[in-house]
């Protein structure tokens, strides 16, 4: 992510008055910290990799097609996940223990399905 890109993205999903009081905020902050101050602090943001984070997990809700309840346990859970785990890769393997799932309950069904008319054969 390059220059700006997070701040626009978090704009542009905050609700108008959410962006009228981070505005505010921001204003506030401007006139509390002189201009190096504030540049100092946005580029070790971007050293230390906040704002890459920040930005994925923003992007991560925003590609969620089932939005969580609470938006906010989801960027605490996804920033909170150990270093080194890819969720990506856990998502994959999410979805293939579903379709393993729905594969085996199909088989469990049918051959529940053969029981009963093997017993409706025997009791006749």
């Amino acid at each position: 992510v390059r220059g700006n890109v997070a701040p626009v993205v978090v704009a542009w999903l905050l609700s108008p008055p959410q962006r009228a009081m981070a505005s505010a905020l921001v204003n506030a902050a401007t006139f509390q910290a002189p201009d190096a101050k504030k540049e100092e602090f946005r580029k070790y943001l971007e050293r230390s990799g906040v704002i890459d984070a920040l930005t994925k997990v923003l992007v991560g809700l925003y590609e969620e097609p089932e939005k969580p309840a609470n938006a906010l346990d989801f960027i605490k859970m996804t920033l909170g996940a150990p270093t080194g785990v890819d969720v990506e890769a856990l998502k994959a393997d999410n979805e293939q223990l579903k379709l393993k799932c729905d594969e085996m309950q199909a088989k469990l069904d049918e051959a529940n399905k053969k029981l009963e008319e093997l017993q409706g054969g025997e009791e006749s």
